[in-house]
């Protein structure tokens, strides 16, 4: 495959960043995105150029380090993690732009990687449970319906890629900060701090300059790991709960 790549090059924080074009003709459909740029990487440094600075650990769609902004989608056109996006999904000859994510929250360090340590000072503003830790307990001493049980799976399926940011046109972080209070509200473990979790949560993610949800939508399409705006509706409901009750 022959690509043309338009690349946001920056050299930290403080520099003025641009576009930079790369021809690509070496690329397998086979190849994942980071295998493409780790081509092209080592393309630059044979040349004694710089290489594109890019986020990456597991590049197994676990860890959420490698989000990047692909052709104005959150992790490229399909609802996947950049590092499971396949060179197939591309045409021969397309120009692929490629960004770091843009939210204030996120400044960029260099290049297309980003400081996402906003979303650690959020989960860290919710604290710990306050359960007893010991020896393992009777694994029915605290049955948990499947329902709820379902539910929290579900919202602890989020990596804190930062994808819902990225599509928000608000950089509203709802669905991580809902996913997050959400996974620790269904379960008993959750609920001693639950009310005062959700607003302590909701305090940071206003303080770290996150946009306010407008229920557009983006932020679930966008999700690798699919987790469903109605995680949200829960942050909601135990907010006014709080704010009802003083808990």
């Amino acid at each position: 495959m022959k690509l043309t790549l338009k690349i946001w090059r920056q050299d930290g924080p403080n520099a003025k960043g641009d576009f930079v074009t790369y021809q690509v003709d070496d690329i397998l459909p086979d190849m994942s995105f980071l295998e493409m740029l780790d081509v092209l990487n080592e393309r630059l440094i044979a040349e004694g150029t710089e290489p594109i600075a890019f986020d990456s650990d597991c590049r197994e769609g676990i860890c959420g380090m490698c989000g990047l902004m692909i052709s104005g989608y959150a992790h490229g056109p399909k609802q996947t993690t950049t590092c499971q996006l396949h060179m197939r999904s591309f045409s021969d000859g397309e120009t692929i732009t490629i960004e770091p994510w843009r939210a204030d929250p996120f400044p960029v360090i260099r290049d297309l990687v980003v400081d996402r340590s906003a979303f650690d000072r959020i989960i860290a503003s919710g604290g710990f449970i306050s359960v007893n830790t010991g020896s393992a307990p009777e694994a029915h001493a605290a049955p948990v319906p499947k329902e709820n049980a379902d539910r929290a799976f579900v919202a602890a399926e989020c990596i804190g890629c930062g994808a819902c940011v990225a599509a928000c046109p608000n950089a509203s972080a709802m669905l991580f900060t809902a996913a997050k209070v959400t996974h620790l509200g269904e379960l008993p473990q959750g609920q001693p701090e639950r009310y005062s979790r959700v607003v302590s949560m909701l305090n940071q993610h206003d303080a770290e300059g996150f946009g306010g949800c407008t229920n557009i939508g983006e932020c679930s399409a966008a999700c690798p790991k699919g987790i469903p705006q109605d995680v949200i509706s829960t942050l909601n409901a135990d907010l006014r709960h709080a704010l009802r009750t003083g808990r």
